[in-house]
């Protein structure tokens, strides 16, 4: 094991963040000195469950969180502190609806057949005004007063006016190791996104959870507010978390998903993954859609730029991004579904689950489809769901997901997330006062 300890000493660390994501996806931390860091990576950090989006009470045991050593990220803006993702576990045994967790018992299993899954995420993201701005206009804009584009997808001098904060991130990526090989303005006003480099899924899970503390943190330096939030602005594009994925064999070496002799140049293999996905799709969105907004984003109207770039329907097709899952390239699947309030570690577990499931039953996913589903929508692809209150409901109906993410996940998951949505219905909104109140 790597001692961290020895680590610090090496590198100059003073401080290490110890933390974890919750189930709402809100990363928390303790500040820990290097001076304690051995026993915490012996006895992990103490944490109140109930304080955080987990499904305990005050009632519960603390919860302790074992720093993962191998995930270590000393911060590049503040070389003095290093970041590491932590393992949850109460009475000895790990939390079972911990996210990572969750990811990582998933992982275990394909593990078992011999599996490896790999991803890349495509975090797109918007900057906006500073909080304190926002305060006092009591309205949420976008930080750059000048980038007004209809169609403003990869405009450059709007890239190039927040040249200092993106080279600034992709810097540090490449200083990491984490292969950054491009960043663009997205489709909407205001919206970015950047690409790093493929990885085992853990990997990518990790680095995802970092990318949004690191967005976050540096956009605050340049005044700034960066938000992942699916839909902030009612007719701009809402924000994707596109996820590529492929299997590989338990070398890493691999891609058991390409077959030069398959449709498209996909295996046998690959089209099951697929199909179990695809008929797991409903109950799918509760986990990659998990907020009241992401319903906002997809099934969405046309925005301004023309298209929302997000799915409709379940379905999938080649090299064609009006579809749920695209087939960019003969290696890997691209599953357009998911948004930025994704858990980053949610994400790959549910769609490992439901591609296992696929394997283990030699799923079909049916016929590819090939047309404009925003335009010429097939009339025998099923529609995704509306809310999130329908994404709970398939996901609860799910026998086979409860049965590979586990009980207690699920059980949590969606207790905490019915919660939410019953705490939303409790609001009353300006346009509910607008079109009713002479009523």
């Amino acid at each position: 094991m790597t001692n961290l300890y020895e680590v610090a000493r090496k590198k100059g660390i003073k401080y290490f963040l110890v933390s974890f994501t919750d189930t709402f996806g809100v990363m928390r931390s303790k500040l820990v000195p290097t001076s304690a860091i051995s026993g915490m990576q012996k006895n992990g950090a103490g944490f109140a469950g109930f304080a955080t989006h987990l499904d305990l009470t005050p009632a519960d045991a603390d919860m302790f969180a074992i720093p993962d050593a191998d995930s270590i990220i000393q911060l590049p803006w503040k070389p003095e502190v290093a970041w590491v993702s932590s393992d949850l576990v109460i009475g000895g045994a790990p939390l079972e609806q911990a996210p990572k967790q969750v990811l990582k018992n998933l992982i275990g299993k394909a593990a078992k057949a011999g599996y490896v899954l790999k991803t890349g995420v495509e975090c797109e993201f918007f900057l906006l005004a500073s909080a304190d701005q926002m305060c006092h206009s009591g309205i949420v804009k976008k930080a750059d007063a000048m980038d007004t584009q209809g169609k403003p997808c990869y405009d450059q001098h709007a890239l190039m006016r927040q040249y200092d904060l993106i080279s600034r991130m992709c810097d540090y990526m490449e200083q990491l190791g984490w292969g950054p090989y491009q960043n663009d303005h997205e489709d909407g006003n205001g919206q970015f996104e950047m690409n790093w480099n493929y990885a085992d899924c853990l990997t990518t899970a990790n680095r995802h959870a970092f990318f949004k503390f690191m967005a976050r943190t540096l956009a605050e330096e340049y005044g700034m507010r960066a938000s992942f939030m699916p839909k902030p602005f009612a007719g701009l594009t809402g924000s994707g978390c596109h996820m590529h994925f492929s299997l590989w064999d338990k070398t890493g070496k691999k891609n058991l998903f390409v077959d030069s002799k398959g449709e498209l140049g996909l295996s046998k293999l690959a089209y099951n993954f697929l199909g179990g996905v695809l008929s797991e799709a409903s109950a799918l969105c509760a986990i990659t859609n998990p907020t009241v907004n992401s319903y906002k984003r997809i099934n969405a109207p046309v925005t301004a730029s023309g298209a929302t770039w997000s799915p409709n329907t379940v379905s999938y097709t080649g090299n064609n991004r009006t579809h749920m899952v695209r087939i960019p390239e003969p290696d890997r699947f691209e599953i357009r579904l998911p948004d930025g309030a994704t858990n980053p570690y949610l994400l790959p577990a549910v769609v490992l689950a439901a591609g296992l499931s696929g394997i283990a039953n030699k799923t079909d996913p049916g016929k590819r489809l090939d047309t404009n589903m925003y335009e010429t929508p097939d009339a025998k692809a099923k529609k995704l769901p509306q809310t999130l209150h329908d994404a709970l409901n398939h996901l609860e109906a799910s026998k086979g997901l409860r049965a590979s993410m586990g009980a207690e996940f699920m059980d949590s998951y969606i207790k905490l997330k019915r919660g939410e949505w019953n705490r939303y219905l409790g609001q009353v909104s300006a346009w509910e006062r607008e079109s009713y109140l002479d009523t």
